[in-house]
C-alpha cells in the first residue's frame, strides 16, 4: 500500500499515513507509475477527490490540541484520555446521548480490522481522533467515520511474530505525544499529529526470563509511569518506572517487592533478594492531582515456597507477609517515593492477587465524606481506603469466595479458613478459581449513585501447592496448581454482573447468564452500563435494574476495555473484539459449547441512527 503522507506545517497539517513502512516518515515524492500485477502499468489517481480526502484528514489532525496537565485532570466530556477515561479510574463517561430511551437505536457506525494481538486493548480519543495499538501497529483513526489518519509500524524480530502474542492494555497521551509500549518492551513517544517517533526507551531487555511490559502507561506531571509483569524467575521481582515525558530518560524506579534493609524488607521469611519473585503490576495506575499521589496495585508471588518453607538455619517460618505483594502502593510521581502502602492480603499462596484498578471516589463513611480508593482482588472482596493516608475504612464481599473466614473491621486483615491453609501436596476445593471471581476486566463506578458495577465469573478450583526443593525455590517459578471446577450450587450460569451500592453495602441487582464475563464494564451518565461475555455478546444494561436494553453479537469475544466518546456531536461506543488473553485458557472448560474464533482482532464502533 502506498504511503499517504501528512506533515504538520505552520498553519495546518499535511499528513502521514504509512501502511507498509516500518515507521512514520517524512514526505516523499509521488512515485512514478510502476507495473501492477499481471504486468499492466498502474498510475495513482491523485485527482480532486483524492486531494479533498487528504485535506479533510489533514484538517482533522490539525485540530488536535495539546493535552496539558489541566486537560488530563478534567477531560472534555467527549474525550477518553486515560485507561479508564479519567485519572480517577472509574470507567464512567458523562455523555448522555445514549440512554435507556435511545439505546435501542444503536447500530454499527464503522469497523476496523486490527493486527492480531493478545488483545485487552483500550483505545484513547482526543478531539475526535481515536488512537489504538495492536500487534506491531499504532494507528490514528477519524473517530467519526473510521478513516485512517496515520499509522506507525514497529519493526520487530521474527521471533515476536509481528506482536501477535503481545498484550498492550493502554496508551497514555500528554501534550503532543502519544506514549505506547511495544511488543519488544520499549516505551515510545509518538507525535500525535504524524505518528513520527519522538523518543524510544527500552524498559527491560528481552533475555530469557525477563519481565513482560503489558500493564499500561499512566502520565502525570511530566512523568510517564508503567509497571512490568510476570517476574516468575526474574530475581528481585517486578518494578514500576517513571520516565521523563519530554526525553524518555528514566527518572526513577520503584521495586514492587520490598528489598532487604528497606521498610518491609524483613517480611520475606529471611530470603535474600535474588530469591524473591513476582509482584507484577498488571494494570495501569490511577492518580489524584490534588494529593499528587499515583496508586498502583501489586500482584502476588508465584513461588510461595519462599514465604512458607523454613529456611536453612531457621527453626521455623519468620515474618512472611511478603510486602508489597497484594498491596496498594501510593507513589509520588515526581520521585517514585513510596508515600504509603496497604496490604490487602498477606502471604497470598493461592494466586488471588489484588492487582486491579484503584477507583478514586468520595464516599460518606460514618457520617463523614472521605476521599477513598476502592479496589477488589480476585476474591471479589472490595476494600475501601482513605486515599490520602491509606487508612482502612471498610470491605464489601460479593459472596463468591470461601477462603476468607472473617475480616477485621478495624484493620481489614483477612483471616483464612484453617482448612485451606496451603499445606504442600494436599488438594482443596476453594472458590473462586485463581482466574478470579473478577480479574483484569475492570469495574465501572457511577460517582452520582455510588454504585460499582462488577464483572464476575462464578467458579471454584481444585487447588494444590507443590512441594519443591530448596534449589527449586531459589530458582523461582511457580509452585501453584489449579484445576477449574464449577460451583457445587451452580445452575449453569457462570457469567454475572453485580451492581453494588458502596454507600450502603447492598447489592442493588445481579444479572446472570451462561457465558463468563470477558470485558471491562463501561458506565455512563446516560444511565446505561455496557458489558460483554465470551459468547461474543455485547450488551447495554439499564444501570438501575440490570435489564438488557440492547445487545449485539460481535465478530469475536470482547476481550478488551470498551469506551465511549463523541465526534461531530455524535456519541459513539467502541469495543475491540478478539481473544488471545489468559481467559481464553481458563474459562472454556466451564462452557465448552461456546466456540470463539481462533484469531482476529477488530475494532467495532456503534452509534445511534442508521448505519
Amino acid at each position: 500500500m502506498k504511503a499517504l503522507l501528512m506533515h504538520r506545517t505552520a498553519g495546518a497539517a499535511l499528513a502521514a499515513m504509512l501502511a507498509g513502512a516500518a515507521t512514520a516518515q517524512a514526505p516523499a515524492p509521488t512515485p512514478a507509475p510502476a507495473p501492477a500485477a499481471g504486468g499492466f502499468p498502474s498510475v495513482r489517481n491523485e485527482d480532486a477527490v483524492y486531494r479533498a480526502a487528504l485535506a479533510k484528514r489533514a484538517a482533522t489532525l490539525a485540530r488536535l490540541s495539546p493535552v496539558t496537565d489541566a486537560v488530563l485532570a478534567k477531560p472534555a466530556d467527549g474525550d477518553w484520555l486515560h485507561w479508564r477515561r479519567g485519572y480517577d479510574g472509574l470507567g464512567f463517561s458523562p455523555l448522555t446521548q445514549i440512554n435507556p430511551r435511545s439505546v435501542g437505536g444503536l447500530r454499527e457506525a464503522w469497523a476496523w480490522s486490527l493486527p492480531v494481538s493478545a488483545n485487552e486493548i483500550t483505545p484513547l480519543v482526543h478531539d475526535g481522533v481515536l488512537f489504538i495499538s495492536s500487534g506491531a501497529r499504532v494507528q490514528a483513526i477519524d473517530g467519526a467515520n473510521g478513516d485512517l489518519l496515520w499509522q506507525y509500524i514497529r519493526p520487530l524480530p521474527p521471533a515476536l511474530n509481528n506482536g501477535a502474542a503481545a498484550i498492550l492494555k493502554n496508551m497514555a497521551i500528554y501534550e503532543d505525544h502519544l506514549f505506547v509500549v511495544t511488543p519488544d518492551k520499549h516505551m515510545l513517544a509518538l507525535d500525535i499529529h504524524t505518528g513520527k517517533p519522538v523518543w524510544d526507551h527500552e524498559i527491560v531487555g528481552s533475555e530469557p526470563g525477563s519481565p513482560r511490559v503489558d500493564g499500561g502507561a499512566l502520565v502525570a506531571r511530566g512523568k510517564v509511569m508503567i509497571g512490568v509483569t510476570a517476574c516468575v524467575t526474574y530475581k528481585g521481582g517486578c518494578f514500576i518506572v517513571g520516565l521523563d515525558a519530554k526525553t524518555g530518560a528514566e527518572a526513577w524506579r520503584f521495586y514492587s517487592l520490598a528489598r532487604p534493609g528497606q521498610p518491609g524488607g524483613d517480611t520475606w521469611n529471611g530470603a535474600p533478594l535474588e530469591e524473591r519473585f513476582g509482584g507484577s503490576v498488571w494494570l495501569s495506575g490511577t492518580y489524584d492531582p490534588e494529593l499528587n499521589l499515583a496508586y498502583w496495585g501489586i500482584g502476588q508471588t508465584y513461588d510461595t515456597g519462599t514465604l512458607l518453607t523454613p529456611r536453612p538455619g531457621q527453626s521455623g517460618v519468620s515474618n512472611n507477609d511478603g510486602l508489597y505483594t497484594d498491596s496498594t502502593v501510593a507513589l509520588d510521581p515526581d520521585t517514585g517515593r513510596l508515600v504509603w502502602h496497604y496490604q490487602h492480603m498477606n502471604r497470598d499462596a493461592w494466586d488471588y492477587d489484588w492487582a486491579f484498578e484503584r477507583s478514586l471516589a468520595t464516599l460518606t463513611v460514618k457520617g463523614q465524606p472521605r476521599r477513598v480508593a476502592i479496589t477488589a482482588g480476585k476474591l471479589g472482596i472490595f476494600d475501601v481506603l482513605d486515599r490520602k493516608t491509606g487508612q482502612y475504612l471498610f470491605s464489601k464481599d460479593v459472596g463468591l469466595q470461601n477462603l476468607v473466614k472473617s475480616i477485621d473491621p478495624a484493620t481489614g486483615h483477612k483471616t483464612i479458613d484453617p482448612q485451606f491453609d496451603p499445606k504442600g501436596g494436599e488438594s482443596a476445593l476453594i472458590c473462586p478459581h485463581a482466574g478470579g471471581a473478577r480479574s483484569w476486566p475492570s469495574t465501572a463506578y457511577n460517582p452520582s449513585t455510588h454504585i460499582v458495577y462488577v464483572p464476575l465469573v462464578e467458579s471454584c478450583m481444585k487447588f494444590t501447592r507443590k512441594i519443591r526443593t530448596a534449589a527449586e525455590i531459589a530458582a523461582g517459578g511457580s509452585d501453584l496448581g489449579w484445576v477449574v471446577q464449577t460451583r457445587s450450587d451452580s445452575d449453569g450460569n457462570i457469567g454475572r454482573v453485580d451492581a453494588v451500592d458502596l454507600a450502603t453495602g447492598k447489592t442493588v441487582w445481579s444479572m446472570r447468564h451462561r457465558a463468563p464475563e470477558s470485558a471491562a464494564l463501561l458506565a455512563t451518565a446516560g444511565g446505561v452500563v455496557f458489558e460483554g461475555s465470551r459468547d461474543r455478546m455485547f450488551r447495554a444494561l439499564d444501570q438501575a435494574t440490570g435489564r438488557i436494553l440492547w445487545e449485539t453479537r460481535l465478530a469475536a469475544q470482547p476481550s478488551s476495555y470498551p469506551i465511549t466518546y463523541s465526534a461531530g456531536g455524535r456519541q459513539y461506543v467502541a469495543v475491540v473484539a478478539g481473544g488471545g488473553g489468559a481467559d481464553d485458557i481458563t474459562w472454556p472448560a466451564m462452557s465448552p459449547e461456546i466456540e470463539t474464533p481462533a484469531s482476529g482482532t477488530t475494532l467495532q464502533v456503534f452509534a445511534l441512527g442508521p448505519r
